[in-house]
């Protein structure tokens, strides 16, 4: 009898560890504050910030794996500081390694380039000086005359991936996140090389405002996604419509480098880019751009001329 009770409590502890682990990627994460003074904060289901300062340091790649999010989602929300006011909200994780992206992702986007579906995922780099808040300034380049917008989902690593299959994807992502991929179509594609150039002037990756842990997204691959100039609706799309989708990309990309925690990857945009209307449109000093997800919010930037 003593050993079929002990033998249940071992069950029950187990089955209570399991679903603690299951349940911490169901938190969303942001980091609030100046520049290069961001505090880590959980956000509750009425979209209020908590204050974690006085259990974590910061949003790291350590965080990412399921005992560091099992170990927050563990926090009672009650003992954790409501923050006052509207802080200003930074990248929702720091210590990013690498920002990897992928070019004509969506069906309808390399059709308005005039480009042929690829075969492959395309890959290309983001520099990680490029990195900014979802609602800080974009800074438009000197020598740049034709800046773009594009609204992208972000997949977050949050274990070493190498040689993984497309079954075992979901268990190496932390969560997703809101991306900007401004470009800077001259530096892009009329100065010759890749396009990582185009891509990684400061300011151009504005990513959060919220890092959401891989479970408050349901099916990656059935989120709209949009994204506005000026007020005026210029994308409006669905992730549905990507060619390789979430599991695909992370696999690929893991065939060929080991993903980290903290990484983040662009997965690409839909149609409706500046660069794709007749003429074509582009981003100046003065216009203001949101870019959201469906369930994941929205960011705001505001273009300001060089500095």
């Amino acid at each position: 009898m003593l050993r079929s009770l002990y033998t249940r409590i071992v069950t029950a502890c187990f089955l209570c560890a399991a679903a603690s682990l299951a349940s911490a990627s169901d938190i969303k994460l942001v980091r609030f504050g100046p520049a290069g003074q961001e505090k880590p904060g959980i956000v509750d289901a009425q979209g209020r910030i908590h204050d974690l300062s006085g259990h974590i340091d910061d949003i790291t790649p350590q965080t990412l794996s399921d005992e560091g999010m099992a170990a927050i989602a563990a926090i009672p929300m009650s003992q954790l500081p409501v923050v006052q006011g509207n802080p200003r909200l930074g990248v929702p994780l720091t210590g990013i390694g690498k920002i990897m992206a992928i070019g004509f992702n969506y069906v309808n986007h390399a059709a308005e380039m005039a480009v042929e579906l690829p075969e492959e995922p395309l890959l290309f780099m983001k520099a990680t000086s490029s990195l900014t808040g979802p609602f800080d300034d974009v800074i438009q380049p000197r020598n740049g005359n034709k800046l773009d917008y594009e609204a992208e989902l972000v997949v977050v690593i949050g274990k070493r991936a190498q040689y993984i299959s497309e079954d075992e994807v979901f268990d190496y992502i932390a969560g997703y996140t809101v991306g900007h991929d401004v470009s800077e179509r001259a530096f892009q594609r009329e100065r010759g090389g890749q396009f990582t150039k185009g891509k990684s002037a400061d300011t151009f990756a504005p990513v959060g405002p919220y890092l959401l842990g891989r479970d408050l997204i349901k099916d990656p691959q059935a989120l709209g996604i949009w994204s506005e100039v000026n007020g005026q609706m210029r994308q409006q799309g669905n992730t549905a419509d990507m060619v390789f989708g979430v599991a695909q990309i992370v696999s690929h990309l893991s065939q060929f480098m080991t993903l980290y925690p903290g990484d983040i990857i662009f997965t690409g945009t839909p149609a409706g880019v500046g660069d794709g209307m007749t003429p074509p449109v582009y981003l100046k000093p003065g216009d203001v751009v949101r870019i959201g997800i469906d369930g994941m919010d929205f960011q705001r930037q505001t273009i300001v001329a060089p500095r």
